[in-house]
């Protein structure tokens, strides 16, 4: 009877397990789907194009070879890795800076200063390109103001068309997506924390590097990590200014797309830098995972 009892449930426990599966199914393959067709196709159509032939009947690495060996590839390439990497760690700096300030300083005006950062989070970039632009242009307010009052001839300023530029556009546009987080991590923050430590003798600096920046690290390496992906491939600041030095594969891909309409060429530009991208948060997640083990430790 033990036995027949087993076979007898063994098709309800298939029915019950398949049945989650449809409902997981139900709730999990829309999405996929969705993020199939709007991202995974694209990206393989991508792929494919930048292997195929301008005849399109037959496959090729040439373009990848010939980029390899292109010094102006390679010259983006760095340029785009030493700006990302100069940006971010700006954003870092300036982000865990100003979310202590406006979690552990009280002054009038601390909470509107918050919100603004929501406010600078919805700008476009170009808004900032272009306050850079009246701020600090060859006929900018700061050029100007400094030619009258030092009767110089020439604007002393010109650091717009340098990576110089881009780098600090980039620190100004996305310092608040590593601020944000850290303001919702420290508003969660126990004062008694900070408390217990001041009582136990420590001088303010000592409390902040010992309590405050380790209880925000982790917001502080995801939002460094995002901050690093987004300068990465940014396009938008590097245009609008126009630097004549500053080269990256999202403008070289702009420049013989739009203008030559060489498309597969472009394709592997995009591959390419892509797998950079990876590459580089990768080596981030690995960094960002070994301080973390050593704080716990």
């Amino acid at each position: 009877m033990g036995v027949v009892g087993l076979g007898a449930s063994a098709p309800g426990r298939w029915r019950t397990a398949a049945s989650t599966t449809v409902r997981v199914l139900g709730w999990v393959g829309p999405p996929l789907a969705v993020l199939a067709l709007s991202f995974f196709y694209p990206v393989i159509l991508l792929a494919r194009r930048s292997f195929m032939l301008t005849s399109g009947s037959g496959w090729t690495v040439g373009r990848y070879d010939g980029l390899v060996h292109s010094q102006v590839f390679l010259h983006s390439l760095v340029t785009t890795v030493e700006i990302a990497g100069f940006a971010t760690l700006g954003c870092v700096v300036f982000g865990l800076l100003l979310a202590i300030s406006l979690s552990f300083v009280a002054f009038r005006g601390g909470g509107i200063m918050g919100r603004l950062v929501d406010i600078v989070i919805a700008f476009p970039s170009f808004l900032i390109v272009l306050a850079f632009v009246f701020l600090y242009g060859s006929s900018g307010a700061v050029n100007v103001g400094l030619q009258h009052r030092f009767g110089l001839s020439i604007p002393p300023l010109s650091f717009l068309d340098t990576p110089v530029g881009s780098i600090l556009a980039e620190i100004v546009y996305y310092t608040p997506f590593v601020l944000r987080p850290m303001l919702a991590s420290y508003s969660q923050m126990d004062p008694a924390q900070i408390e217990a430590a001041s009582n136990l003798g420590a001088r303010p600096w000592r409390v902040i590097a010992r309590v405050v920046i380790p209880y925000g690290g982790p917001s502080l390496l995801a939002g460094g990590g995002l901050a690093l992906v987004l300068t990465i491939n940014e396009f938008g600041i590097k245009l609008f200014l126009g630097a004549k030095n500053v080269t990256t594969p999202p403008l070289l891909i702009y420049s013989q797309a739009i203008p030559q309409l060489d498309l597969p060429t472009p394709a592997a530009v995009a591959i390419i830098n892509a797998a950079v991208s990876l590459a580089l948060y990768a080596v981030y997640r690995i960094f960002a995972g070994r301080v973390s083990g050593a704080r716990m430790v």
